[in-house]
């Protein structure tokens, strides 16, 4: 690393020392732990739900506050993994293997310490995977022309179509809705209105953060409604032996920096995310233990490799954001609209212009996994009053907060329904099995896949054959159709 880099790094460290950014740090992080453990409720509509607030707020603080929220949440899925045997989120599914069968053996308190801990481990490793991978990666992507950001968006758009659901077609078919959408408004080239039904409101678009929040959390509250009667989980209320011992964790090292490597490479992959991470290092954990048939029966060795992958997730998923600006999961969707909203654009010449933004994260990361640690630790005995908070009461004011936000974006009513309306329009793709974060990621890469296809094609004098022009274009394409067929064979075969 340069001298001016590690000048850079000190120097962001001092940033984070501010007592306003650590002070929203922890608010951001308590949110997150929250919405995590409450029913029904995900890291990703938190920060969908509170991005608006950051409108009006420093970078520094929104930034503090948002990856608070994006650690917190993803630990916290954990909670109701281990106490009502439901995850919190799809990232903690595998949580749920050893960690229920743990609290009904009477050792609720040590999962719920081996997931914090184990979380604090993979989240702050994967904050230095940041560190050293986004500005190797982004020195790369500077070479990029437009048939690679073109196939590199491609690429993302496939993967996150293909892991959100059963069935590959309904993701394509969901990322080409959300694409479709985000042709509304002026075109990128012509500079023309397209698709507005003459409205002055649409000649801009479909706002992003009212779509983020009508797609990630009114969806949600209507789907968890929709199933709220179905729901009788009893929730373990028995919690002892939280502090966590560290023989323990130097015993199983290896297991958890592998979880930790896993987790930071498949989020650094678009698209993918935290659920292929846990279940793939759960599996690996499985495979290399000396006793596989111990595994699903309440060990914390299952525990250690889940969480430790989910949270290294969050580390991973910022590098091909902030190096290619394509999201590497759908928190990381919302995280590109709050740095539009702030005027940044992630891609690689953000890397170059704005290192010490990276250097910022990175102690945010680390700052924000210390606090989830405390909190996790020390909120351990009051989960079980997260998951008792009625669902009757919990949906109509995060509704009430999701219209809220969606007017504020930019006080306007116009905005406030559209929350509602695309809220509903998700709701209704969700129950005919589409998933929804295809749709999301159709919205956010389309302004990247359309000027670039055009300028591509108007610079090759229309040549279709100028994406596979070079290796690395040609490379990506070739990788996102064998991702296709991969995929559609693989649910072929699940059905």
């Amino acid at each position: 690393m340069e001298l001016s880099a590690i000048q850079t790094v000190v120097s962001s460290f001092m940033d984070v020392l501010n007592f306003d950014c650590l002070l929203w740090i922890a608010l951001g992080t308590l949110i997150g732990i929250v919405f995590g453990a409450a029913p029904g409720l995900t890291a990703t509509t938190a920060v969908a739900l509170f991005t608006p607030i950051t409108f009006y707020m420093p970078l520094n603080i929104s930034l503090s506050f948002l990856m608070g929220m994006y650690c917190g949440g993803f630990y916290a899925g954990s909670i109701p993994a281990i106490l009502i045997n439901t995850p919190g989120a799809p990232g903690n599914a595998a949580t749920v293997m050893d960690g229920y069968p743990m609290a009904k053996n009477g050792q609720a308190g040590r999962a719920l310490s081996v997931s914090v801990t184990s979380s604090y481990i993979g989240g702050t490793l994967s904050a230095f995977a940041l560190l050293i991978f986004a500005p190797i990666i982004a020195k790369i992507a500077l070479k990029f022309g437009a048939p690679e950001y073109f196939a590199v968006a491609v690429l993302g758009l496939v993967c996150i179509a293909g892991v959100s659901g059963r069935s590959i077609v309904k993701g394509i078919a969901g990322a080409t809705i959300g694409m479709f959408l985000s042709t509304i408004g002026m075109d990128p080239i012509d500079g023309l209105p397209r698709f507005t039904l003459d409205s002055v409101y649409l000649m801009g678009g479909i706002a992003l953060i009212p779509a983020l929040v009508g797609l990630f959390a009114i969806t949600e509250v209507l789907s968890k409604v929709d199933k709220m009667d179905d729901e009788n989980n009893k929730v373990i209320t028995q919690i002892s032996g939280i502090m966590p011992h560290f023989s323990e964790y130097w015993h199983n090292k290896w297991l958890i920096l592998k979880s930790s490597i896993i987790g930071i490479l498949v989020g650094a992959v678009p698209g993918t995310g935290p659920t292929i991470a846990s279940w793939m290092a759960y599996n690996e954990a499985k495979r290399s233990a000396k006793d596989p048939e111990k595994y699903g029966t309440g060990i914390p060795e299952g525990v250690m490799a889940t969480e430790a992958s989910n949270n290294a997730v969050t580390g991973g998923a910022l590098i091909p954001l902030l190096t290619l600006g394509v999201p590497g999961d759908t928190v990381t969707a919302v995280l590109l609209g709050a740095l539009m909203i702030q005027g940044l654009t992630p891609g690689p010449m953000l890397l170059t212009e704005h290192y010490d933004l990276v250097a910022f994260l990175l102690w945010i990361l680390i700052f924000a996994n210390i606090v989830m640690l405390l909190m996790g630790l020390l909120s351990s005995k009051f989960a079980p009053y997260i998951l008792k908070i009625p669902v009757k009461i919990l949906m109509p004011i995060v509704c009430v907060l999701c219209i809220t936000g969606g007017y504020a974006a930019n006080n306007s009513f116009f905005d406030a329904a559209m929350v509602i309306v695309i809220g509903l329009g998700g709701y209704i793709l969700m129950s005919f099995g589409f998933p929804v974060a295809p749709v999301v990621l159709g919205l956010i890469l389309g302004p990247i896949i359309e000027p670039n296809m055009r300028m591509a094609l108007i610079g090759s004098g229309l040549n279709p054959f100028v994406f596979i022009s070079t290796p690395l274009s040609a490379g990506l394409l070739v990788l996102a159709f064998v991702l296709v067929w991969v995929m559609n064979r693989r649910g072929r075969g699940a059905a």
